[in-house]
């Protein structure tokens, strides 16, 4: 008996070791395109595993209802034609940074840690082209900050 408690045990605390392994996909993004990207900070840098919310639908949807989210995953929301943004963490579980990313592909502003389920405005703080959203902590973990660099299709 024991010894099948301890291997249920071990399934258990496996089981989501395995999930990450064979890939990061939540049926709520299914049919969200999928892409990698890029973030360099001085001679550093950090890859991603991302969905694209390229759509108005999409863009409304986000990452919401998610309830986890991996390091080394997020979601870009593409800004076209690029204009002061603002965003909210409605129906989203997990706290998030965002990263607003300027036209010159450089981050403009981040707001660390975004509480789940807040109604509250976040703000880009000038024109930004895109927003990339990642897990909180992630950004400082990385040592990210204003002026760090996304190297992807999106921006020149």
């Amino acid at each position: 008996m024991r010894r099948t408690r301890l291997a249920l045990a071990l399934i258990v605390l496996c089981l989501p070791l395995a999930a990450l392994a064979a890939g990061f996909s939540p049926a709520q993004l299914q049919g969200f395109p999928r892409d990698s990207l890029r973030i360099e900070e001085g001679s550093t840098h950090a890859d991603f595993q991302i969905w694209v919310a390229d759509t108005p639908q999409r863009q409304q949807q986000g990452l919401m209802f998610l309830t986890e989210l991996p390091p080394g995953y997020g979601m870009l929301f593409p800004v076209d034609p690029p204009h002061p943004m603002s965003m909210w963490m409605k129906n989203t579980y997990v706290s998030l940074d965002m990263l607003f990313i300027g036209v010159d592909g450089r981050v403009l502003h981040i707001a660390h840690d975004a509480t789940p389920l807040s109604t509250d405005i976040i703000e880009s703080g000038g024109t930004v082209s895109a927003v990339l959203e990642i897990r909180a902590g992630e950004s400082r973990r990385l040592g990210l900050r204003e002026g760090s660099r996304l190297r992807h299709a999106l921006f020149p």
